[in-house]
C-alpha cells in the first residue's frame, strides 16, 4: 500500500492542540466560500458533522454572523479513543454585507455539511437605464 505524507499535517494537528477548541467567548474560524451568481451573491460555509440545529444565523445591520458548535459524539464506557482528529467545540465567521444587498431576503441551506446562504442583490443596486426627458424638437439658431 503506498501512504501519501504531509510534512505539514503534524504541525498543524500541534498547532490545533496548542490554541485548544473553539469556545464561546473564542470560536475557531470555518473555511468559505463567496461569490456572486447572477442576482445573488453566494456565502457557502464547511462545517462537516454539525446538526443544524447547532448552527446560529444573525444579521444585525449589515454584520452576518455564523455560528456552529460540534459536540463529541456520545461514547460507551468500554470505549477507548485511539485517534481525534476531527476538531470539536465552537466555529464561527463574521462578514460585512455590503449595503447593496438585501439581507432582509436570505435564504439558508444546509446539506452535506455545507451551510449555503443565497443573498439576494437589492434592486437599487442592480444596472437599469435612465430616462433622458426634454425637447425632442431641434431648434436652430440664426443669426
Amino acid at each position: 500500500m503506498l501512504m501519501r505524507t504531509d510534512p505539514f499535517r503534524e504541525l498543524d494537528r500541534l498547532a490545533q492542540q496548542l490554541m485548544g477548541q473553539g469556545t464561546w467567548s473564542r470560536p475557531a474560524a470555518m473555511a468559505m466560500d463567496a461569490y456572486r451568481e447572477g442576482d445573488e451573491y453566494v456565502v457557502a460555509f464547511d462545517i462537516p458533522g454539525v446538526s443544524a440545529e447547532a448552527i446560529d444565523i444573525d444579521v444585525e445591520r449589515n454584520m452576518l454572523t455564523v455560528k456552529a458548535e460540534r459536540r463529541p459524539l456520545a461514547k460507551a464506557d468500554e470505549v477507548q479513543m485511539e485517534l481525534s482528529e476531527r476538531p470539536l467545540g465552537v466555529f464561527s465567521r463574521q462578514i460585512v454585507l455590503a449595503d447593496t444587498l438585501d439581507t432582509e431576503h436570505i435564504k439558508a441551506d444546509y446539506d452535506a455539511g455545507v451551510l449555503t446562504l443565497r443573498i439576494p442583490i437589492a434592486e437599487r443596486a442592480k444596472p437599469r437605464k435612465v430616462a433622458i426627458s426634454g425637447e425632442s424638437s431641434r431648434k436652430e439658431i440664426s443669426g
